[in-house]
């Protein structure tokens, strides 16, 4: 296995930890079973299993949407053809199916929808509602197609528009004003924003999180990184529950690792999307690393003894550093 601070390296670039990606080897420091244990020596009462296994269409949804904009900053909009929302205009998005890959399915869903051939070039946004409801939001550039007209309506949609005037439309819901928003200032100034980050292809059974934290020593000003010595040493990985977002599966996280000492701290964003939909219903699972930083320094910060900190050499803490500012990772929301 690769060492720690390389595997960071590879997560701060987009990739996987390692070369191998058929390698489904990870370990779980906080497992839902761990977490149960946990909840039942405190008398907690929860509806919560041990074991859930992620199956795309029972028991996990991945939702792929696309914000594209062109060079007269209009956005690809397209007209809903369902009964229940049937006129009103939303971002081309759908489920991902069953044995896709979620960067096809944005690709699928942008070509039903609007007629034109898509390809995305970057996630900007990660929305959960729970651990097993999570939309990934792409923008990318159109290839090929022709645009739908209303001659052309389906059950897929009743047409596609360039717009404008987004205030002119009547939304499906007006959450998609936030990711159109972001696919403008994306789109307007892209020096300022994360490297191109689309979802790595990584087998995973179960729905995980790995945690890159990141920590300065008032001694002396260095960066250190969270590792975990349970087994071997690797990055913090934690199972997210069914029940809760990504963000209270981080507090559950940090409260296990530092107990009752848990230091302030503050997810920056998204680093990696891990995620192998074929063959379907073998490893839906997927794996999201997120960038931590820390806003207290590493004396107050005291881990219990399965984990430690670990300095990094200075080429790595300047790259670390940069990912920490402003759209420099995957926007994380709580839907």
């Amino acid at each position: 296995m690769d060492s720690i601070e390389t595997q960071i390296k590879r997560l701060l670039k987009s990739q996987t930890v390692d070369d191998d990606e058929t390698d489904n080897e990870i370990i779980c420091d906080y497992s839902l079973t761990h977490q149960l244990k946990e909840l039942a020596a405190k008398g907690v009462e929860t509806s919560m299993t041990g074991e859930v296994t992620p199956v795309i269409g029972e028991t996990v949804t991945y939702i792929a949407a696309a914000v594209v904009v062109n060079e007269h900053n209009e956005v690809l909009m397209m007209q809903e053809a369902k009964s229940k929302c049937a006129g009103q205009w939303y971002l081309p998005a759908g489920r991902v199916e069953p044995n896709e890959q979620i960067a096809e399915a944005v690709k699928r869903e942008v070509a039903e929808e609007t007629g034109l051939d898509f390809e995305p070039t970057t996630l900007l946004m990660v929305e959960c509602t729970s651990g097993i409801w999570f939309r990934f939001t792409f923008t990318g550039r159109v290839v090929g197609g022709q645009l739908k007209s209303v001659a052309q309506a389906d059950k897929e949609s009743l047409q596609a528009q360039w717009v404008s005037d987004i205030g002119s439309l009547s939304l499906r819901s007006n959450d998609c004003l936030r990711l159109i928003e972001i696919g403008k200032q994306y789109k307007q100034n892209r020096d300022v924003w994360h490297r191109s980050q689309l979802v790595c292809i990584r087998s995973h059974n179960q729905m995980l999180m790995r945690v890159v934290c990141a920590i300065r020593r008032k001694e002396n000003n260095r960066l250190h990184i969270l590792v975990s010595e349970k087994t071997s040493p690797h990055i913090p990985v934690c199972e997210i529950s069914p029940q809760r977002s990504v963000h209270a599966a981080l507090k559950r996280f940090m409260q296990n690792i530092f107990k009752d000492n848990q230091p302030e701290h503050k997810p920056v964003g998204v680093l990696t999307v891990e995620h192998n939909g074929i063959p379907e219903r073998q490893h839906d699972g997927l794996c999201l690393t997120i960038l931590v930083i820390f806003r207290v320094p590493l004396e107050e910060a005291v881990p219990t003894n399965d984990y430690t900190w670990l300095q990094v050499e200075p080429e790595l803490e300047g790259l670390i550093i940069s990912r920490t500012a402003k759209y420099k990772t995957v926007n994380l929301f709580n839907k």
